[in-house]
């Protein structure tokens, strides 16, 4: 769906919510580029969650989440797409194979519906939504933030400790 389509009618400026969203990202030393679509990332996170329980065994898989990461928010590509996953997963060295059978097996569907289960009990309306300790934090925040966060956390399990 185009950031038009999606945002029509709510009165959300695109190109401001771009140059604010690229100065976070420049200030951390991410990089950001200029989308045009918003794409379903429900086979990412499947893909993701596999990815995540691959390394748990030993096979280092983490480089997934900086590869999705890149190729929705720095390329804009669409990682609803199946081939467009199984190439960014096997740019980075994950078996070709192992890719296509959990994109169509939806062998992580049910770990997924878990996670989004866990984010709607927390209240999540957002991501990224930062939750620790009775506290969250939701949206693309500098570091000051989730320190202070982190801050208001030691400070109420200090006051609350006898």
């Amino acid at each position: 769906m185009s950031l038009e389509e999606l945002f029509a009618g709510r009165n959300i400026d695109i190109d401001a919510m771009y140059t604010r969203m690229k100065g976070l990202m420049d200030a951390e030393g991410l990089e950001y580029g200029k989308r045009t679509h918003t794409y379903n990332s429900r086979l990412a996170q499947e893909l993701g969650k596999w990815a995540d329980e691959q390394s748990r065994r030993g096979n280092n898989y983490n480089a997934i989440h900086d590869a999705l990461y890149r190729g929705y928010f720095v390329d804009g590509r669409n990682i609803g797409d199946e081939d467009t996953l199984v190439d960014i997963a096997t740019n980075i060295g994950l078996p070709k194979d192992e890719v296509k059978a959990v994109l169509a097996d939806r062998s992580h569907k049910n770990a997924v519906d878990a996670d989004w289960a866990k984010s709607r009990e927390y209240g999540v309306t957002g991501v990224p939504t930062f939750v620790a300790g009775g506290y969250s934090l939701v949206g693309a925040q500098p570091y000051e933030m989730l320190q202070q966060m982190m801050d208001q956390i030691k400070t109420s399990a200090t006051e609350s400790s006898p």
